[in-house]
């Protein structure tokens, strides 16, 4: 098990506070020390601001974007996220291609829901918009790896692009790459019993003596410690691949019947561990950076609406899936709409990070050139344009599941 990403929470004020860039960098590096002191391998650490929109004007963002990305790694930090566009504050959605464009360790989101459990229209449509313009800067479609649209998630969630803040006091979390723990807990068992056991140990061993640095860091250095989240990212090799971990319980192959059920059973395992949490805490199934999910997608066994099927048991809806270069604006809308729906309903975070490959079509090969990435074949993109009342401009209010309390 690796430690992802130590995601640090900063408000960076404007015009910029050198100070609080210094401290938080120094404060990065101190917590990458005492972590990899415990023999803990630290692969990143990021920083993650508020909303960009409401602490920078308008006519600052780009040149702001830009001056945080320089400061941010000149104090180390490797990646940083602005934070999402807000959904009463549409025109900040357009800009988001350009500002991408400006460096390529700069993150943004943009939210497809409002705080009062609606799913805002325009705001679906803006993010559906920002896709297919951000496919169109780097090859492959690559910088939609730094874009997602976000539905119902709340602040400091450590793993990027979700990652925004809140207020102005500075904290930090851990974004885990942990699929190793279930593929060894699933390979050992003989029961499910006794996997469930064995990944419930792992967890909160490993828990245990994080939030014991962690503590001791935030008390130390006055950041606050919002906790641990154990998504159990994968990586493209088989032994940190959650798709394996699943079919060690007795699947065939992830995304043939049975795969619900095995999701379900890793998340509500997941869900029995005792930890500090933060973020997701979830089943994560990022195709491209998983060997088993992307070799199950170039065979033709899961789909985009597996994967979202999938994310109606567990989390964190569809990650990086490369799509057809000419998926549409309309198709993609469709897609996010449904991903809203779902989060709202069942009161959970989901993102999708969607990936159209300029140039490929359904079933041809990906070609990245990424050691995070797994190469996979183009997924086909079953969507057809929406018509007449659910492409409107207002909000959908949807009650969440088991509240019979309506909307107001």
């Amino acid at each position: 098990m690796r430690i992802r990403s130590i995601t640090c929470f900063i408000h960076p004020r404007w015009p910029i506070s050198e100070l609080i860039f210094q401290k938080a960098g120094l404060f990065a590096q101190m917590a990458k020390q005492s972590f990899e002191n415990e023999g803990y391998t630290v692969q990143t650490i990021r920083m993650a601001t508020p909303p960009f929109s409401k602490f920078l004007t308008k006519q600052d963002y780009a040149q702001a974007s830009a001056h945080i990305a320089v400061m941010a790694h000149s104090e180390g930090f490797e990646y940083v996220s602005l934070g999402p566009a807000l959904t009463d504050q549409l025109e900040s959605y357009a800009v988001i291609p350009e500002l991408l464009g400006l460096s390529g360790n700069l993150f943004f989101s943009g939210h497809l829901t409002t705080p009062h459990t609606e799913i805002n229209l325009p705001a679906v449509r803006a993010c559906a918009e920002v896709i297919p313009q951000t496919a169109q800067l780097e090859a492959n479609g690559f910088a939609n790896l730094r874009f997602a649209a976000l539905a119902n998630v709340p602040p400091w969630a450590p793993f990027f692009p979700a990652a925004y803040h809140q207020g102005s006091t500075s904290a930090f979390s851990l974004a885990l790459e942990a699929a190793d723990l279930a593929v060894s807990a699933f390979t050992e068992a003989r029961s499910l019993e006794e996997a469930r056991q064995n990944l419930v140990t792992r967890i909160e061993t490993h828990a245990q003596a994080l939030q014991k640095v962690a503590q001791r860091l935030g008390d130390a250095y006055q950041v606050e410690f919002k906790g641990l989240d154990f998504t159990l990212a994968p990586f493209p090799q088989l032994d940190k691949s959650i798709g394996h971990a699943l079919e060690r319980l007795g699947l065939p192959a992830v995304g043939l019947p049975g795969s619900l059920a095995a999701a379900a059973f890793l998340t509500d395992t997941l869900d029995r561990a005792t930890f500090k949490r933060t973020g997701f805490n979830s089943l994560m199934m990022p195709l491209l950076e998983d060997a088993t999910l992307a070799a199950r997608g170039a065979q033709g066994v899961l789909s985009v609406y597996d994967l979202l099927l999938y994310s109606a048991v567990c989390g964190t809806g569809l990650d990086t899936i490369p799509l057809p270069g000419d998926a549409s604006v309309d198709q993609l809308y469709a897609v996010l709409l449904d991903l809203a729906a779902l989060a709202l309903r069942l009161d959970k975070p989901l993102t999708a990070r969607l990936i159209p490959v300029p140039g490929l079509q359904a079933g041809d090969e990906t070609d990245f050139d990424f050691e995070f990435f797994a190469n996979s074949k183009v997924l086909a993109l079953h969507a057809e344009p929406l018509t007449g009342l659910l492409v409107g401009e207002g909000n959908i209010p949807l009650n969440r599941r088991g509240n019979n309390q309506p909307m107001h």
